[in-house]
């Protein structure tokens, strides 16, 4: 029930299978009815290749790096810690109000 749903491999389409299939046979008339060969359209310039800035790690970056990577796991832990203490406090205070009511409505009479 939870399996994947393949299909099988003789009719799974393939990455260099286009889903698309091709238009064959149709033909446009032209804009206008006059008798002249089409202007020669200019080839397209070649596209620049992508130059990615290469990251140059110095001594000064090395270090801020590191200093924000112990100042980030410094508070996150400090957060953390205090949240844990928080839910701490509360239990015990929960805990706390749960013995008084029970020692409340157990003897009704000794007050």
């Amino acid at each position: 029930m939870f399996t994947p749903k393949i299909p099988p491999p003789d009719t799974a389409p393939t990455p260099a299978m286009s889903l698309v299939q091709p238009l064959t046979g149709i033909t446009h008339t032209p804009a206008c009815t006059c008798h002249h060969t089409p202007a020669a359209v200019p080839a397209p310039a070649p596209a620049a290749p992508v130059s990615r800035p290469a990251v140059h790690l110095t001594p000064g970056s090395l270090l801020v790096a590191a200093a924000g990577g112990t100042a980030m796991v410094l508070i996150i832990g400090t957060v953390l810690v205090s949240m844990l203490l928080a839910t701490a406090i509360t239990a015990a205070s929960v805990a706390v109000c749960a013995v008084v009511l029970r020692s409340l409505l157990n003897r009704p009479n000794n007050r």
